[in-house]
């Protein structure tokens, strides 16, 4: 094994792909990372950033090996540049599963590429936070009090209304799912509405229903934005540009490319950019900040709760732009952004696509029952 230095930290292991291909769980005293693409049997990248409550670790590599770590990253790495070898000192096999499965699950959650544009279905969101709390539930020795992703009454609390559907649907896959998160709640002690009468309705459900055939879901939708609509008075120039998944929230918006829309226009006596997102489903995208700026010209504001937003624009020197000028301007140069400015190359994007269709396409041996009910379901 060879530590290295990584932004102040000791890690092992191969450093992962940025997001949104880095599927990434942090535990007690550690942040562990893997490529959600490439083979699962392929280690990740973990970093250490508290040895010291990392009491797991000799789980992972033995107990002399846990010594030996202990001792090497006792302190900080010295420069950039550090390593250290630990010799014999190796991962056991299999001794991660557990927490990549939690990884991927909460990868899942945030960047599973639903699009109604690119035919690509959405998972059921209270099906997989059941499963990911599933996960952390199994993998609970890994987890601390203060790990963020650890937090099984927040993954559960919210969907009891959700699984007293799925429970009188009758698939055998949900209703035991279901039976194993009231048994959850029962753990966590877990006061949230709901769950008692999901235990209830589990109790009614006779033991002779048999599992529906795979497939004709009706009850999935999704509620696609459009990019026409009402158009200001007079338009001067429009176009179409996409958004970085990585800085907007997810389950919001279609992950297609060019689901943004934009047009300069006249609105009376303003000139405006009419900005139109392409939402993804019921969640609101009320208040999530969107820019445009084209040659010292640009508006900013937040989006409303449908993802619209018309914003005056304003030059260089923050006075509005006149009708003359805005027909004068090259609009060329445009850009748009949706939620947090970051540098997400569409390389990556297209990546996360092909693996959501294979994932869809041929069930993988660690596949979430979530995308086994999307890939069945009449999309």
């Amino acid at each position: 094994m060879r530590l290295v230095s990584d932004g102040g930290l000791w890690s092992v292991g191969p450093r992962p792909e940025p997001v949104p291909l880095a599927a990434v769980v942090e535990i007690d005293g550690a942040v562990l990372s893997w490529t959600v693409d490439e083979p699962v049997d392929n280690p990740p990248q973990i970093t250490l950033t508290d040895v010291a409550r990392a009491d797991w670790l000799w789980r992972v590599v033995g107990e002399s090996g846990h010594r030996t770590v202990a001792a090497v990253t006792a302190s900080a790495p010295p420069d950039d540049r550090a390593q250290a070898e630990l010799g014999d000192v190796e991962v056991l096999a299999g001794s991660l599963d557990r927490l990549r499965r939690v990884a991927l699950g909460y990868w899942l959650r945030r960047f599973w590429p639903a699009s109604t544009r690119d035919g690509i279905a959405g998972l059921d969101p209270a099906v997989l936070d059941a499963e990911i709390a599933v996960a952390v539930a199994d993998a609970e020795d890994f987890f601390g009090d203060g790990t963020l992703d650890s937090d099984i009454a927040g993954l559960l609390a919210p969907h009891a209304d959700a699984f007293l559907t799925h429970v009188a649907s009758g698939d055998a896959r949900v209703v035991a799912l279901a039976r194993r998160c009231v048994d959850l709640v029962e753990e966590v002690g877990l006061d949230a509405p709901g769950w008692f009468e999901v235990a209830d309705a589990l109790d009614d459900l006779t033991r002779a229903t048999a599992a529906p055939a795979p497939g004709g879901r009706d009850d999935y939708a999704l509620a696609a934005g459009r990019l026409d609509g009402s158009e200001p008075v007079e338009v001067i120039a429009r176009g179409v540009t996409s958004m970085a998944w990585t800085g907007v929230p997810g389950s919001v918006f279609d992950a297609a490319e060019d689901t943004v829309g934009w047009t300069i226009a006249t609105d009376g006596p303003q000139v405006v950019a009419a900005i139109r997102t392409q939402r993804l489903g019921p969640r609101s995208a009320a208040g999530i900040p969107v820019s445009l700026r084209c040659n010292g010209i640009h508006a900013s504001g937040v989006l409303g709760d449908t993802g619209r937003a018309t914003l005056p624009l304003v030059d260089g020197e923050g006075e509005p732009v006149t009708a003359a000028g805005a027909w004068d301007a090259d609009w060329t140069a445009t850009t748009v952004t949706v939620g947090v400015d970051v540098d997400e190359p569409a390389q990556l994007r297209q990546r996360v696509r092909r693996f959501a269709r294979r994932r869809l396409a041929e069930a993988q041996p660690d596949a979430f029952l979530a995308e086994l009910l999307a890939a069945e379901s009449d999309y």
